[in-house]
């Protein structure tokens, strides 16, 4: 199903708030550990078409673009090395520089 333009709209709004997307990286993060990658998938595009960095990011794991868009899709299957590197820059690009400030997010 094709996100609606107000829904895309929506989430660029919300990722002005650094805060959200802390919280989007996050529940990524929880997501993943639970086991369900499509959710975990669906919220690092999110976070990384909200904030525009999907070129920067893709070019700081020295891959294409495109590349970067297929490992996030819903039948994306990232390998471990390749999604830790892909936190690790968004952490980066949050300014978030520990296991325990990036938790200390948690509500």
């Amino acid at each position: 199903m094709a996100l609606t333009r107000e829904f895309k709209d929506t989430v660029m709004e919300l990722c002005k708030d650094p805060e959200y997307r802390k919280g989007l990286l996050l529940e990524a993060l929880e997501s993943y550990l639970e086991g369900d990658i499509v959710v975990g998938n669906s919220l690092l595009r999110d976070y990384l078409n909200g904030t525009q960095a999907f070129g920067e990011v893709a070019k700081d794991l020295q891959m294409q673009e495109a590349g970067l868009r297929r490992m996030v899709s819903a039948n994306g299957n990232a390998t471990a090395k390749n999604l830790f590197r892909l936190f690790k820059i968004c952490q980066d690009r949050e300014g978030i520089h520990s296991a325990d400030e990036f938790l200390s997010h948690v509500a």
